[in-house]
């Protein structure tokens, strides 16, 4: 049988359509009407000001902690139940990440832990530069109460939400929380342009900013002069394109994960041991990834009994993200707390959730994830 993957790209008619369009007009290079027109759409639906289309999420990071002021030295507090991306981008501006651990409620940042470590590095004058915090396979954080304990301390929020878009706590889209967010358009997100990104900010002075940075920097002038340090990050032309058909089918590419992650909690979620992702009252996920964990003592089997089982099948299931203060390259640094998301890691399993899934698909990981007892 063919392999399901975790998350493929799903394209359509209007992608192709678009994509052609900008090939035949020859606007192939990181600048022309499709970039334009991607910014100004994605800025709408994700209802902030301004969005600078980039070559990756990382990108976006990385320009945000620059716009942000953040430099070597300082200090950065990120999730630590993450992707190594970003903890990357704090280190490529020579930054020291402190890592955070998360809460069981919404398996994101813990919000009690910030407050705590937040008054005790204010007595000693250490106050982080900036504050990341993660939106976990398409769940917003804990915003209002992370917003109002970092506006006490002037401390920045900048979103990572590369797995979120089209997610929403209360009435607000992921995205337009802290000062800046960043989005992912990797070819396993949600929507993708194969490979980019999205940089969103309230400040046109910041979008003109970033824009400046990721275009190497180069200044007004006939010849080619640079008087600060560039990045080649802008998107193409034809990603952009690509994007725009993928942004025209959003709501229905989440409503399908929605749809399969709600199958797979109807299926699995009454068996012993066996607990999905919680998403607490006045939030609306994506379900990017459908994500459970395993007792392995009230199921009778462990979480890699499970993935092997699926693999031999020709499924594919993923380990949860290994915390980041467990990663060799990032052991040396600190961490606050520690066990929530180390046993998520230990316990956790995402499933098959590409929005292009059948029913049948569904049901062949339902019955092998069963079988595996």
């Amino acid at each position: 049988m063919a392999r399901l993957y975790l998350s493929p790209p799903h394209m359509g008619p209007a992608e192709r359509e678009l994509l052609l369009e900008a090939f035949d007009s020859n606007w192939v290079a990181p600048l022309g009407p499709h970039v334009d027109a991607f910014e100004q759409e994605f800025a709408r639906t994700v209802d902030m000001p301004h969005a600078v289309a980039l070559s990756s999420g990382t990108a976006a990071l990385h320009l945000a902690l620059i716009l942000l002021g953040v430099g070597a030295g300082d200090s950065v507090w990120v999730s630590s139940l993450t992707f190594a991306a970003t903890v990357n981008a704090i280190r490529y501006v020579g930054a020291v990440p402190v890592f955070v651990d998360s809460e069981a409620a919404t398996w994101n940042m813990d919000p009690d832990l910030v407050e705590v470590e937040l008054r005790t590095a204010s007595a000693r004058g250490q106050l982080p530069k900036a504050l990341i915090a993660v939106d976990l396979y398409g769940q917003c954080a804990d915003y209002p109460r992370l917003e109002a304990i970092c506006a006490e301390y002037g401390v920045p929020i900048l979103e990572d939400a590369a797995e979120a878009l089209g997610a929403r706590l209360g009435e607000r889209p992921a995205g337009t929380f802290g000062a800046m967010s960043a989005f992912s358009f990797n070819g396993n997100k949600i929507i993708t342009t194969s490979g980019g990104g999205m940089l969103c900010t309230r400040s046109r002075a910041e979008a003109e900013r970033a824009r400046f940075l990721a275009t190497q920097a180069r200044d007004p002038a006939p010849h080619y002069e640079h008087s600060t340090l560039g990045y080649n990050y802008r998107l193409s032309n034809l990603l952009a394109a690509v994007g725009r058909g993928q942004l025209q089918v959003l709501a229905e590419r989440v409503a399908a994960r929605r749809q399969i992650f709600e199958r797979y909690r109807d299926a699995l979620g009454a068996q012993p041991g066996i607990r999905f992702m919680p998403e607490p009252d006045g939030y609306q996920s994506t379900h990017w990834l459908t994500c459970l964990t395993v007792d392995p003592t009230d199921y009778g089997v462990d979480r890699e009994r499970i993935r092997r089982q699926l693999d031999a099948a020709e499924i594919e299931a993923r380990p949860v993200w290994k915390p980041m203060h467990l990663q060799p390259v990032f052991r040396h640094y600190r961490m606050l707390g520690g066990s929530v998301s180390e046993g998520l890691f230990a316990r956790g399993l995402c499933l098959p959730s590409g929005s292009a899934m059948s029913e049948s698909d569904q049901d062949r990981v339902i019955d092998c994830f069963l079988a595996a007892r």
